[in-house]
């Protein structure tokens, strides 16, 4: 028996869809693996917070990572609650370590650089302390700009006199659109774009966290993958 043309259009569709999903499937799960080359990116590692839970660092350390930024402080009161935790236990993992930052638009850079300091403890040995700035959606202030490089600079200054180190500005792609903060702010720049470098800040980036999916055995859910540059 013939079948009719309506069917046969509607069997292509199918297989049309089905075929799509499978792509979409196959990128899917080499997303969730994907990494920058280990020969041009020699040294990469990871950057977590509470929502995280608990961490197996030695199976991180296995896994490849080099080095851990660990969410340590937001705003001017917010502290992750996993933080002191995995401080240490990313030193005892034999992993280098370094505690970062949350920005808040609607806090002032010294009670935010006070919440950092009484917060994480000095130590010679750790990786310069970290802000990420970016938009949240408990804050909608958006100041003007001057006001905004003027307060995080006096952040950094605070916060370096703390760690005797040069902070590093985790600048997300819309702040910097609006804010153009990379050439306001003369500190190390970690860009953030999945699986293509970051071209977006005025000035080359120092880390690059190229993924916010990769799936690592020592953590529950996707966990975001950082390299240094070369």
């Amino acid at each position: 028996m013939a079948l009719r043309p309506g069917r046969l259009r509607i069997g292509r569709a199918g297989a049309i869809v089905i075929v799509l999903g499978a792509i979409a499937l196959a990128l899917w799960v080499v997303a969730r693996s994907w990494h920058p080359s280990d020969r041009k990116y020699a040294f990469q590692g990871v950057d977590v917070g509470a929502d995280q839970g608990t961490i197996e660092w030695p199976t991180i350390a296995a896994g490849g990572a080099d080095f851990a930024y660990l969410r340590a402080t937001i705003g001017a009161r917010g502290r992750d609650t996993q933080f002191s935790v995995n401080w240490t236990d990313v030193d005892a993992a034999g992993m280098r370590r370094g505690a970062l930052h949350v920005w808040s638009f609607c806090n002032a850079a010294a009670d935010q650089a006070n919440n950092f300091n009484t917060t994480v403890p000095r130590a010679d040995d750790a990786l310069p302390a970290a802000v990420l700035v970016d938009f949240a959606d408990d804050c909608a202030a958006r100041p003007p700009r001057d006001s905004v490089v003027e307060e995080l600079k006096r952040f950094v200054t605070m916060v370096e006199a703390h760690t005797g180190k040069p902070m590093l500005l985790k600048i997300a792609g819309p702040v910097e659109t609006t804010y153009q903060l990379s050439s306001g702010i003369e500190r190390p720049l970690w860009s953030v774009q999945n699986f293509l470098p970051a071209s977006y800040a005025a000035r080359p980036w120092r880390m690059w966290q190229a993924s916010d999916m990769r799936h690592i055995d020592g953590v529950n859910g996707p966990i975001h993958w950082n390299v240094v540059a070369p």
